[in-house]
């Protein structure tokens, strides 16, 4: 059965998706807001190049260890309980990460927040795929990346308001960030202290929404979910869609971390299924193209091509505002063209933009640790990067989110999120902790290269083990 958008309560499900996503959210101003926050960690914590990756990719050691427990608990407790965790520790982590003087409590409350950023990010999109008719399914799931970069964006808003407001005009050399703004507290504290505005939001509005359909129908609670599925296609559609879930299931057990091994005649590689295989592809080559570099370490990348910190933050701002731009060519393309086409356009233009940032760099000299580009290069560098942001949000930003959140069969949906949102979260601590060494080291010009190389790789991949999933119904996922 196809079910068809205007059987479908668009308005509930507009809603849902709205709730839902605001978790991306959190997600985006996290990774906007630590990124201005560069100089008055070095301040506070006294930090050297490896301290202050740790501290910046200290998030996501809770991301990863979130998203491996979110897919799992979600299986036991709901996806919507789990996100309502997910706001409370994120909501703990942004208070305490905004007033405490100690670097390990900061550390402590980085890492509750990751762990809250990690659940939320996992679950969105699988919560709308199990609540979106087929047909517009993608263009509600890519809602997921157009909040993380809205987050993103806000945060890059909020950062030079507040770097403003605490700047002193007449001081020459003056570092806006870390001098103090309301109460005494530095401008770069209150960075992370507006986090807990959006925190607050999502933790209210999830005690609005519904639970996943899927999930009732999981724990046998099939009234529940009949009312749920009628609320969301009417009575008709409801009868049949709740069938056809129940038959989705495993007769003999409940959804387990084990369902993603290889079944007893099924395909797969080192006792792992196929299509688990594959989402571990999208998830981990979503990260080494490097683009959290740009999201976590942006200001530090526009100062090297020349850029002042406030120029550095204006540009954070217009890169944000080209990537939401970028995610509504997606929606509009997504479940149009296919998921695999998306992917295949990113990773070529990645793939060019990013070799286009390597010439700039390659031409660059040190002077007193500070990159210098002759001519215009510097202005190369930044519209290349601009450039790239683009693909990777028209591309493999939403698209990936999109099929993890789709891609698997039902039994097997949580499972494979806990293993695949694992995987995705360690690779982004792996690429956020490793920059600055090797921004230090080996210099932006090959940094670059290693992500250039993995864009490239990326696109013999796509085609050979994404296999599309435009229009699929979540009941005929295969895997």
């Amino acid at each position: 059965m196809t079910q068809t958008a205007d059987r479908a309560n668009i308005g509930l499900i507009g809603a849902i998706v709205a709730v839902a996503t605001i978790g991306g959210l959190l997600f985006g101003y996290d990774s906007g807001a630590v990124n201005g926050t560069q100089e008055g960690l070095r301040a506070a914590f006294q930090l050297d190049d490896a301290g202050l990756g740790f501290t910046v990719g200290s998030l996501l050691i809770g991301c990863f260890i979130g998203a491996f427990f979110a897919g799992t608990l979600a299986d036991r407790m709901g996806r919507r309980n789990v996100m309502r965790l997910a706001a409370v520790l994120f909501l703990i982590g942004a208070l305490i990460q905004g007033i405490v003087n100690d670097h390990t409590l900061f550390l402590i409350a980085r890492v509750l927040g990751g762990m809250a950023v990690g659940a939320a990010s996992v679950l969105s999109p699988a919560y709308i795929s199990e609540v979106a008719p087929a047909n517009i399914r993608g263009r509600m799931t890519t809602v997921q990346q157009i909040m993380i970069i809205t987050g993103l964006t806000a945060a890059f808003f909020a950062n030079y308001y507040l770097a403003q407001a605490a700047a002193r005009p007449l001081v020459a050399g003056d570092v806006p960030s870390l001098n103090p703004l309301w109460l005494g507290i530095a401008a770069w504290r209150w960075m992370y202290l507006m986090q807990a505005v959006p925190a607050v939001v999502f933790l209210i509005a999830l005690f609005f929404i519904p639970e996943s359909p899927r999930y009732l129908v999981s724990k046998g609670r099939n009234e529940d979910a009949l009312t749920v599925l009628t609320s969301l296609f009417g009575t008709k559609q409801a009868a049949l869609k709740l069938a056809e879930i129940r038959a989705s299931f495993s007769v003999d057990h409940r959804p387990r971390l084990s369902d993603v091994l290889t079944p007893a005649g099924g395909s797969g590689f080192l006792g792992i299924r196929s299509v688990v295989w594959a989402g571990l592809l999208l998830a981990v080559f979503q990260q080494l193209v490097g683009i959290n570099v740009i999201f976590y370490y942006g200001a530090t990348l526009w100062q090297a091509a020349g850029y002042s910190e406030s120029e550095a933050m204006m540009t954070n701002i217009i890169s944000g505002s080209i990537s939401i731009v970028a995610c509504f060519v997606t929606i509009g393309l997504v479940d149009r063209i296919g998921r695999k086409p998306l992917l295949l356009i990113g990773s070529a233009g990645m793939t060019i933009t990013l070799f286009i940032m390597v010439y700039a760099f390659s031409t660059g000299t040190l002077t007193n640790n500070t990159l210098h580009l002759p001519g215009n290069n510097g202005q190369i560098a930044v519209y290349a990067a601009l450039a790239y942001s683009a693909f990777f949000n028209i591309s493999w930003g939403p698209v990936m989110w999109v099929m993890l959140g789709e891609m698997f069969p039902n039994q097997i949906r949580g499972s494979a999120l806990a293993v695949c949102g694992f995987a995705q979260w360690f690779a982004n601590y792996l690429v956020a902790q490793s920059f600055p060494i090797m921004l230090g080291g080996i210099g932006l010009a090959y940094s670059y290269s290693f992500y250039a190389v993995c864009a490239f790789i990326s696109f013999f991949l796509v085609q050979k083990f994404i296999k599309e999933t435009k229009g699929k119904e979540l009941e005929a996922m295969e895997g």
